[in-house]
């Protein structure tokens, strides 16, 4: 099992750290619910990512955007 820190998942997927941490939100800035948060595990004040939770949450916006 494989767990990346927010500086490795903000590398892998080319996009901030910031970012990182916003996709982690159930809520929006304007409050709305995000329809697919990005699966984090807290460890106390650590947060990390599971390497095949965040393989899956992309396969299913692949899905959804309707990518091939």
């Amino acid at each position: 099992m494989e767990f990346l820190t927010v500086n490795d998942l903000a590398t892998m997927l080319k996009i901030s750290k910031r970012t990182v941490c916003e996709l982690t939100t159930k809520r929006t800035r304007s409050g709305d619910l995000r329809e697919n948060p990005l699966p984090v595990i807290r460890i106390g004040r650590a947060v990390r990512f599971r390497r095949s939770d965040i393989d899956a949450w992309i396969e299913k916006l692949v899905v959804q955007a309707g990518v091939k």
